[in-house]
């Protein structure tokens, strides 16, 4: 994986996946334990590495941050996230496509970069520090996930 270091004041944006992942009517939530936003609750997920496929790079980010293993069902949403400094520069800037996944093997752990993992109910989502993109995309999906069971 790229170290953090990298992808501050990058040259391109870096692509990144994420995982929606439901059940019982709640989603999977993985805080992060480095930056950026450490501490941030965020989709379990991260960034392409090099000759890596989206779907393989899905798979690999949710098996190390959680211990789970999944079945990409197909891209859910993607948008970009633009992060700046106090003099208004790009600190970082990611393009994000997320997945949504079926849980096909494993157990639920905090692993590699992430301190915690959680299932989350809608409604417990507010008390959650997460992203307002992220937000956005997880209450869509929210609306939508009947079509992914």
């Amino acid at each position: 994986m790229t170290p953090v270091d990298d992808r501050r004041y990058p040259k391109r944006p870096l692509v990144g996946v994420g995982a929606l992942i439901f059940d019982r009517g709640r989603i999977l939530m993985a805080q992060r334990g480095k930056e950026p936003l450490k501490g941030w609750w965020s989709l379990p997920g991260g960034a392409l590495e090099i000759g890596e496929s989206l779907d393989t790079a899905v798979r690999r980010e949710v098996r190390e941050e959680t211990g789970l293993e999944i079945e990409p069902l197909g891209v859910f949403e993607i948008f970009e996230r633009i992060m700046r400094d106090a003099e208004g520069t790009t600190e970082y800037h990611y393009v994000l496509i997320d997945y949504v996944c079926r849980i096909t093997g494993g157990t639920l752990c905090a692993g590699d970069d992430v301190c915690r993992v959680e299932w989350v109910k809608p409604a417990g989502l507010k008390d959650l520090q997460i992203t307002e993109g992220t937000l956005r995309v997880i209450e869509k999906a929210f609306r939508k996930r009947r079509r992914y069971k």
